[in-house]
């Protein structure tokens, strides 16, 4: 009882507590087993939906920045391939609703608009909320390796966060310093591109 009252006490001052095998423990390991399933399903859907946005996107940096969120994200699906073996589970994913919605979302704003800076306007904000989906989700994963006493998958599931924040950053970068100020300006639409080509 006192051990237990002191790893409450320790917990969140920077001092990893392992809990007993309890019931609550092994609960705590089926759920964080089940949110890895729904990581993962959710990385291989972005694997076949990110080429699909480069496609859409006019800004050429913008398609860029795309292609290597692609090659990141398929490092990040073997990174998680690794972390089910580390745990002796097998890799197979579980429908991830909250990113197939997400992913719906952006697929409607690329249908809606033209291509031009508007189109890229809507990728980014489609994109930057796969992003924050996935740095909550990772940022909890890595908690809960961590007090599950997890070290070394914890440590590569920060390498994915740190990743994933990386991203959100350079989509940030892209939106405020060109294409949000394009979108509003009118450069670069469908019908500009048309006149500069003729």
């Amino acid at each position: 009882m006192a051990n237990s009252a002191q790893n409450k006490s320790n917990y969140g001052k920077g001092q990893r507590t392992v809990p007993a095998r309890s019931s609550a423990a092994e609960g705590l390991r089926e759920l964080f087993i089940d949110e890895l399933k729904d990581i993962v399903y959710a990385e291989r859907a972005l694997v076949r939906s990110l080429p699909k946005m480069a496609n859409n996107a006019s800004d050429p940096k913008l398609k860029e920045a795309i292609n290597e969120h692609l090659a990141v994200t398929e490092r990040q699906v073997e990174r998680l391939q690794q972390v089910f073996e580390m745990l002796g589970e097998n890799g197979r994913g579980k429908k991830c609703e909250a990113m197939e919605g997400l992913i719906k979302e952006g697929e409607n704003i690329m249908k809606d608009t033209e291509l031009g800076p508007v189109r890229d306007a809507g990728i980014i904000s489609a994109s930057q909320k796969i992003e924050h989906y996935e740095i909550a989700s990772y940022g909890t994963l890595v908690a809960f390796a961590k007090i599950l006493g997890e070290e070394e998958v914890a440590s590569l599931l920060e390498e994915t966060l740190a990743e994933e924040k990386e991203a959100d950053v350079i989509l940030t970068d892209a939106a405020y310093n060109t294409i949000n100020l394009d979108a509003v300006e009118g450069e670069g639409t469908a019908e500009g591109m048309q006149e500069e080509m003729e």
